[in-house]
């Protein structure tokens, strides 16, 4: 199958490149930089160059694919309107190429603000919708294309993808407790996250282009959840840093943008989708990952 991939050579994207190069399928990906392109070429992939504001290169790797991964994103945390507003656009873009193929659609998105009290389950409809929401909307935007005939799936990453070279939120968080000499967690720490190793979310990924049908949403969760208070713990361990209760009052200026996030409660399962693709986790848990060094000193 020819599959093309925005965010190929992202974090998450290189490992589901790499899942489906092993599959035998053959791997376009978008490339915005010259070290992304020679990244992919090396892999093996073929490299379309542009990024999220070339919506006619978007167009042109979709209508030339059998399948679509959609995994980039701006994430500017100083300009979430802007973000938004690219990522509308980009799957605007590949729906409207798709609609009436029946191909595959799979596209980014997460488990964040789908349940409060309760880990939040597959089949939690997303409350973002429209072009001003979080993320632009764009998991309700693809869902509803399956009834205009394109084969749409999302997969819900947990607020952790980690593993050794992370840089998402836990290295962000690790990086604050550096600059604060000492490991902080929200309140009384009991919120918790999901988590998953980034070699797992990648082939659950892989099993939602074999397995998923159309409309369905999918949980790259290995943890259920994660208490902030265990991964503060484990991020002083490894940082050989003091780790302290931070106020609920003083979490926005302790934290800063991430504050609100870590001190959210964002837990998820996984059962349905483990059920439907016979996908089993297997990496490392986060706690380990944490104490074996993915985020040095």
């Amino acid at each position: 199958m020819r599959v093309f991939v925005t965010g190929a050579s992202g974090w998450i994207g290189s490992a589901i490149v790499d899942e489906l190069l092993a599959a035998g399928h053959e791997v376009t990906g978008l490339a915005r930089s010259d070290a992304s392109a020679a990244a992919l070429a090396t892999k093996g992939a073929l490299v379309r160059r542009g990024d999220l504001d070339d919506p006619a290169g978007i167009h042109a790797g979709a209508e030339a694919a059998d399948a679509v991964f959609h995994l980039a994103n701006k994430h500017d945390w100083s300009d979430l309107a802007g973000t938004a507003a690219a990522e509308r656009t980009a799957v605007q873009t590949i729906v409207d190429t798709l609609a009436g193929s029946g191909r595959p659609f799979l596209l980014a998105s997460g488990v964040a603000g789908l349940a409060y009290g309760r880990p939040a389950t597959e089949a939690d409809p997303s409350p973002a919708h429209g072009p001003d929401s979080p993320r632009g909307g764009t998991e309700n935007l693809a869902l509803e294309y399956v009834d205009r005939g394109v084969h749409a799936v999302s997969l819900r990453f947990s607020p952790t993808v980690h593993g050794m070279g992370d840089h998402g939120f836990i290295s962000v968080i690790a990086n604050i407790a550096r600059q604060q000499g000492v490991s902080g967690y929200p309140a009384d720490g009991a919120n918790r996250w999901a988590a998953v190793h980034r070699t797992d979310a990648a082939r659950m990924a892989v099993l939602g282009l074999a397995k998923a049908p159309a409309g369905a949403r999918l949980h790259a969760v290995a943890e259920e959840g994660v208490s902030t208070r265990e991964i503060a713990e484990a991020i002083g361990r490894a940082l050989d840093l003091p780790v302290a209760a931070v106020a609920p009052e003083d979490v926005a200026g302790h934290f800063g943008w991430i504050g609100a996030f870590f001190a959210a409660d964002l837990t998820a399962s996984s059962t349905a989708t483990r059920e439907l693709l016979g996908w089993t986790p297997t990496g490392p848990a986060l706690l380990d990952d944490i104490a074996a060094g993915a985020y040095p000193a």
